[in-house]
Order: structure tokens, then sequence, then C-alpha cells
């Protein structure tokens, strides 16, 4: 689909000069501070002209490393929620629903580990896969576009086939259309539900024919296929769910686009004495554009110009982003969930808020049809000038104007004034969006491929975006940038380039379609440090954690051993044991493995706030119980106590059923431990 594609060999004689890369250790410092060292390897760096832009890719990538739960021996997932929440998957803390955004995401990180664990856990026996409307196997594949390693996506194809079958109890087989709830669809309060009930609530019922799951389900499909033919199996199971995706995007086209709003929308599968099946819902929604985060429709200017309604102020573009229902439904932002937690408070709703998760999608379907939709895009109906634009507004979002405009993202948002909506306990860093994949692979312009072929197309629009680089990205094994310089200023060559494994290899003078051929090689491979200590959940009951102060509540003992790290300072969710103001006296934190183990290092994390009294302690050290006997360990070796970082301390392999750190607060102050991490 794609073109005027631009070939390398065309353009250049045969550039091979070295270009300075971005200052890796300078960048990491100055955005993770003490715990620059977790960044430093595995995140490719960025700058450009916005500066937004730029520093909400850095607080990005703080939001995927903060939501990365260790499980122990079942590796890391990505968390949608900094703390424990009541639907989750208990005790794993896991939601399909956000899995998606979390698996785009971790495409880039240089270390694979987080999103191959993940991945792996999902199509496990331990996951809900089914819990909500879902795209992971499509997931997975994109994520093997970025690294090219077939052996580890198509080793979950059975897991894959598995979960799409499951789906068959959500497909009307009269209309060939999936339909769900929109609850499920974790998307409540839509036009669909709430009108299923005469506008008294929308909470739960309202199921319909939505373009979000068969899209899903359309992609998912097409992947399992390609992995299939990658795989090199039988045939059939190409030949059978490529049939698949071609049947249900026909019915998509057919049947879910609607000719007088523009646009595809939902039919209903209820039936009620407000509603009839297979009736229309009477608006658009921003789930109507995504169809084209997934490929699905076909590149004609009648579906092409649903994205015109995209930049209608009176409908979708919001003054602070991009509303899921414009203001002319009636119950536009009508609230009607609330809930108890000091004084009453918003819940989520669909109605017309801005939500970060369609945003992102919205930013994937535009970054796909302004690459590859030709007939589409020559209908002037929307540009690169207003990616840009989107983007922008949506990297504003992530300043919360509630707590002095820092960086923190929430779950959803006012269209008119940009503060958010839910501002509950759980609400900040909120990952249930994308932002680094739009960045790299829309904004950059990575066009992930199966082939052996680097493709860069950038979205970033070049009179609103001076320069941008983007480097120390792994793609198919290679160290690969990108760099646009509109005058040469920055860099000091103006133009677009790319560069593999430090040498410039591509280049053209304008922000267009560079191609070049790349072949494949393996990745750095993957290292699996296994954690002894983490505990579960508060029900688990080992490892146990305890302390020399009595009273402590247990989900705090918990928290200094859950397999979560992060040090935002503004959250009043557990995360750890703290301790007393210090007076001289020593403390302790113990865990206990309810049998022998085997440990000979740690992972330290203590949190510092001068405004809050934490600061790291004088000194530690780490004892192992010999009977009834504390010994401090053998052959010890402790790094300085690091603040807001990961302090490591290591010594002669003990074995033990219970290991203990014993440390001092400073006078006056507290300490808090973050994480007690064994290995």
């Amino acid at each position: 689909m794609r073109r005027n594609s631009i070939s390398a060999l065309a353009l250049l004689p045969l550039v091979s000069q070295v270009q300075a890369a971005l200052d890796g250790d300078a960048l990491a410092k100055q955005y993770f501070g003490n715990d620059a060292p977790w960044y430093r390897n595995r995140i490719p760096f960025f700058e450009t002209s916005d500066k937004d832009i730029t520093d909400v890719y850095y607080y990005r990538w703080n939001i995927f490393r903060a939501h990365q739960r260790d499980l122990g021996a079942n590796g890391f997932i990505s968390t949608e929620f900094l703390d424990d929440v009541g639907w989750q998957t208990k005790p794993w803390a896991s939601l399909n629903d956000a899995t998606v955004f979390h698996l785009l995401e971790g495409r880039w990180c240089r270390d694979r580990r987080f999103k191959e664990d993940y991945a792996t856990f999902m199509f496990s026996s331990n996951s809900n896969t089914r819990q909500f409307s879902e795209s992971m196997a499509a997931s997975v594949y994109k994520g093997y576009l970025v690294d090219g390693v077939a052996a580890d996506a198509t080793a979950r194809l059975n897991a894959m086939m598995s979960v799409y079958e499951a789906w068959q109890d959500a497909f009307d087989t009269s209309k060939g259309l999936y339909y769900v709830e929109p609850l499920r669809d974790a998307t409540e309060y839509t036009i669909s539900s709430i009108d299923a009930t005469g506008g008294q609530d929308g909470f739960t019922g309202g199921n319909s024919f939505r373009p979000s799951i068969n899209a899903y389900q359309y992609d998912n499909a097409i992947s399992i296929a390609k992995l299939a033919q990658l795989k090199g199996g039988s045939g059939d199971t190409v030949t059978t769910y490529n049939q698949r995706a071609a049947d249900i995007k026909s019915r998509v086209q057919n049947d879910l686009w609607n000719s007088t709003f523009e646009h595809f929308i939902d039919r209903y599968q209820v039936d009620n004495s407000f509603v009839k099946y297979w009736d229309f819902i009477r608006g658009r929604e921003l789930v109507g554009f995504v169809p084209w985060a997934h490929d699905l429709p076909d590149d004609t200017p009648e579906f092409a110009e649903t994205w015109k309604h995209a930049l209608d102020t009176n409908e979708f573009a919001g003054p602070h982003g991009l509303r899921t229902v414009g203001p002319t439904y009636e119950y536009y932002m009508r609230q009607y969930r609330y809930v108890e937690e000091n004084g009453r408070q918003s819940e989520c709703q669909w109605n017309g808020p801005v939500w970060p998760f369609q945003t992102t999608q919205v930013l994937t379907g535009l970054a796909n049809f302004l690459d590859h939709y030709p007939n589409g895009t020559a209908t002037g109906v929307i540009s690169k000038g207003d990616y840009t634009k989107i983007l922008q507004q949506y990297a504003k979002l992530h300043y919360n104007p509630e707590r002095g405009n820092i960086l923190d993202l929430e779950e959803d948002y006012y269209p008119d004034t940009g503060f958010p909506i839910v501002g509950l306990k759980r609400s900040p860093h909120y990952f249930h969006s994308g932002f680094v994949d739009s960045v790299l692979s829309g904004f950059v312009g990575i066009r992930p491929s199966a082939d052996d072929v680097l493709e860069v197309n950038p979205a970033a629009e070049a009179s609103a975006i001076s320069y941008f680089r983007a480097d120390s990205i792994i793609y198919h094994g290679h160290e690969i940038a990108v760099q646009w310089d509109a005058d040469g200023s920055r860099y000091g060559s103006a133009g677009l380039k790319i560069e593999v494994d430090g040498k410039v290899v591509a280049s053209a003078p304008t922000l267009s379609r560079l191609s070049v051929q790349l072949s494949r090689t393996a990745p750095p491979a993957i290292t699996h440090k296994i954690a002894k200590s983490i505990k579960l959940s508060t029900d688990t009951v080992f490892p146990a954690g305890s302390a020399s102060v009595s009273g402590v509540d247990a989900v705090f003992l918990y928290g200094a051993i859950d397999g979560r790290t992060w040090f935002f300072p503004e959250t009043d969710v557990a995360n750890g044991w703290s301790t007393p103001e210090g007076n001289g006296t020593e403390v302790w934190f113990q865990v206990d493995f309810g049998s022998s183990t085997a440990v000979s290092s740690a992972e330290i994390a203590f949190f510092a706030n001068a405004e809050q009294g934490f600061d790291v302690p004088t000194s530690y050290r780490v004892q192992a119980a010999i009977g009834d006997t504390w010994v401090d360990v053998s052959e010890s070796k402790y790094a300085e106590s690091v603040a807001n970082g990961i302090t490591e301390a290591s010594w002669s392999e003990a074995n033990s059923s219970k290991v203990r750190i014993v440390f001092t607060p400073k006078d006056g102050q507290k300490v808090r431990l973050v994480e007690f991490k064994l290995f």
C-alpha cells in the first residue's frame, strides 16, 4: 500500500560519516536523576524542537518503568495502575485492556525482557485474556516487526489461536460481526450503553457491534496468519485466519460504515424498549477512527472523509483534546457515576471526556493513514500538520494543572479545560495509553516491517518542527537513528537522515519517505535475573515481610516486596514501608521465605523527598538468620545508599529462610523502603 518510497541508493553516493549521537548519560541524568542507570541502556534517546514533546517522551519512559511489576519466577508484566485495584486479575495485578499499549511502548525498549516476559504471561493460564476486548496477538506481531526475532513471537501462536477462538461467544453468526458491552470494551457510558437505558445510566449493558472489537479481531486474525506463515506450519491456519480477517473487513465496511454520519459507528446488539437490534446508534464516537489504527479500511476517498470530523471544533476537536463524543449528543458530559473517596468524586465515563487511551488510537490510525493511504491523503482532508498539532495537544495534557503543572497523566479530562475528571488515589501516572510509540513510529516515522528494510516516513510537519533526533534504537538487531534538521543549525547538516550502526545510509532534503535495505541480525540476548522476595498480594503467605516497628499496616509491608519500584513523590498509595523519624536507633525490615532459600544479592530502592522528610539511611547492612541468630552476610559489597534509585548489594551466597536489611535513619528523617528485592 505504500507509495513514493525514495530509495537510499538513488540518494547517496555512499555516505559514511559518523554522526554525533545524543548524550545519553546527560539526558538520563537530566530526566531520571539517580535512577538514570536503569534507563541508560534500555531506552532510545530523543529530542525535538518542541520541548513539551521531548519532556513528555522521557516522562512516558518513567511511566513505563514505574509500571513494570516483577512477578519473580513469572517474569515482568506491565500494570495499568501503580497500586492494586479491585478488578485486576489477582494476584498478578494484570489487566488486558491496556496490554496493546504496554506492548507497543515496550517494543522500543532496548531490553526485550519486559515485552517478552509480559507477552508470555498474558498468553498463559495465569492471565485473564478476555476480561476486556483486546488486540494482544496483533501487538506481539508488531513487536516482532521491530526486533525481528521470529522465534519469540511464534512461540505463542497456539495460545493466540485459543484466545481468538474463545471470542466466538461474542460473535453473531448472522451478521458476521463481534459485539461487546461497552464496559467490557473498557469504555463505559458510551452512546449505546446510555441510550439502552433511556438515558438513565450506562455503566453496564448496551451491547453493540462496535468498530473497536471488530478492528481488534481483524488485526488479531491477520497477525495470527502472518505468524503462522512465519513459523512455516500448516497452510490451513494461514488461509483460515486470512479469510476471517477478510470477512470481518467486509462486514465492518459494509455494515458499520454509516454514510449519513460518514463514520464507522456502533449498531445495537441489544434489543429492549429503548433501542432495537441492528439499529445504528445516534451519533459519531471517537472509536470510529480505531479501524485505521489496525489498517482495516480500504483506501478510498469516501472513508477518508471521516477524518474531517477529528478537526471539527463542534465535534471531536476540543480545546484541550479529542472528545470521545461530540457536544451535540443529548447526554454529552453528563456525570452519572461517582465514588466516595475524600468526598464525592467523579468516576470514568466515555460520553465526551478526553481519554489518552483513545487519543493514542487516533494518533496511531492517523499515522497509518498519512503513511500508506495515498487515495485518502490525496483528498487533503487531514495533514501532517494536523497530526503534529494533535500530538502537541496530547503532550500538554500530561501536565496536571491541579498539581502545579507537574507531569502526571491521569485517566480522563475535561475537553474545555484540560483538567482531570477522575482524580482518585489510583489515578496518577496512569498507564492505559501510549506516547513513545506515537513519537517513534509516527512523529519520527520509523515504520516497522517484516521485510529486511528500514523505512522512515515522518508524520512531523516541517513548518512546525525545526529539528528532531531519535537514536540508540535497536531495529532488526542494528543500532539506528533518525535525524531531522530544517536548516542545519542544530546538528550541522540540514535535511532528514537515517543512520545504521553509526553511519548515515540515506538522506533527503525534506521530511519525506526514505527506505533502505537492512539485513537482519540478532539483538542482544535477554537475561533473566529472578527475584526471590516477591510477595504477589497481601493474601500470599510467603514471602512475608515484617519490620522492627510494631503496628505497621500489612499493606505497607507488602508494598516493600511487591515487585513495584517507582519514586513519584505526590502519590498517596502504599509504596513501601516507612520508618519513624530517626533517633540514632537501628531498624530492620525482614523477608521470611518460608523455607531455606539461597540469596547472594539485593536491589534496594530508597525514596527521598526533603519536603516529606524522607532520606536515605546513614548506613545499612544485610543479615541472614542462622537458627535463632542473625548474622551479617559474608564478603559483602555495599554500594553507597542511593536516593530515588537502586542501591546494589552483594555477598557470598547465604542459605536461610529469613533475610533482613538493617539500617539507621538519619536523625529527624524517615526512610521509605520502596522495594527490597533479593536474588
